[in-house]
């Protein structure tokens, strides 16, 4: 699948992933700093975004997609970073194709199998439940998020994934019917047989709960060089609730 990507600088190649719900313009702050020293190259995966929809829905569909990334834009390899979701999408690209990653960046997640959390139910509900055609501005479509996602900062991010689809009427650029469909698959583990002997950076956010101390054995059987990092003051969206501690830990 040929995925919608922002690039910024030059020098070698830093790909970054994003998360569920997430999209490339998330990171675009991030990818600036990042940018000084390398080319940063951030795709929005399948079924979010600008990149297109498909019922395929999981970490192999999602890995293959970088491999074309990396083969449109002639890339040998790059650092691959990927939170959340992403980062399991990076895991098993670093597994399977260890010649393509210079190294490896997982922020705040883990090999095991998550169940199902239910702000992720809760948010997918409400976002379909919104109809666009009886909603045409934001700040109702805000309103409405409010009576099931009550934090705020979250909704915020959900609300950037709205768009304009005509001139008239609103829309999600999530596929969000197919998501729901495979949402098992996103929650569920990385299994391999295989290791990634290359530099490995696991960054966990001081609390977040993704990353325990019960997941470092699975993680270091994988991944031998795996080094692990805390950023303080930083839930799950560790770039977002300390970007200067985030951009100090990752330093390469």
């Amino acid at each position: 699948m040929k995925l919608f990507f922002r690039e910024f600088g030059k020098g070698k190649p830093f790909i970054i992933l994003h998360g569920l719900f997430g999209l490339s313009d998330n990171w675009v702050s991030i990818a600036k700093v990042l940018s000084q020293n390398y080319r940063v190259i951030i795709p929005d995966l399948r079924n979010h975004g600008q990149s297109p929809h498909s019922p395929v829905f999981n970490y192999d569909a999602m890995t293959s997609d970088i491999i074309e990334l990396m083969d449109e834009l002639d890339l040998n390899q790059a650092v691959i970073l990927g939170h959340s979701m992403g980062g399991k999408v990076a895991m098993q690209f670093a597994l399977q194709n260890p010649e393509l990653t210079e190294k490896l960046i997982v922020v705040d997640m883990s090999m095991r199998r998550f169940e199902g959390r239910q702000l992720h139910s809760d948010i997918i509900q409400a976002m379909m439940s919104i109809d666009f055609n009886t909603i045409d501005s934001r700040t109702e479509v805000n309103r409405q998020l409010t009576t099931t996602i009550h934090d705020e900062r979250v909704r915020l991010f959900i609300l950037k994934n709205l768009y304009r689809k005509t001139r008239y009427q609103l829309d999600w650029r999530l596929n969000l019917s197919d998501i729901n469909q495979n949402i098992d698959y996103i929650f569920d583990r990385i299994t391999s047989n295989m290791q990634y002997n290359g530099p490995a950076l696991f960054v966990k956010g001081a609390d977040s709960d993704y990353i325990q101390d019960s997941d470092l054995p699975e993680i270091i059987q994988h991944f031998p060089k795996a080094i692990f990092k805390t950023v303080s003051g930083a839930g799950h969206w560790v770039q977002a609730d300390n970007p200067e501690g985030f951009l100090e830990t990752i330093a390469l």
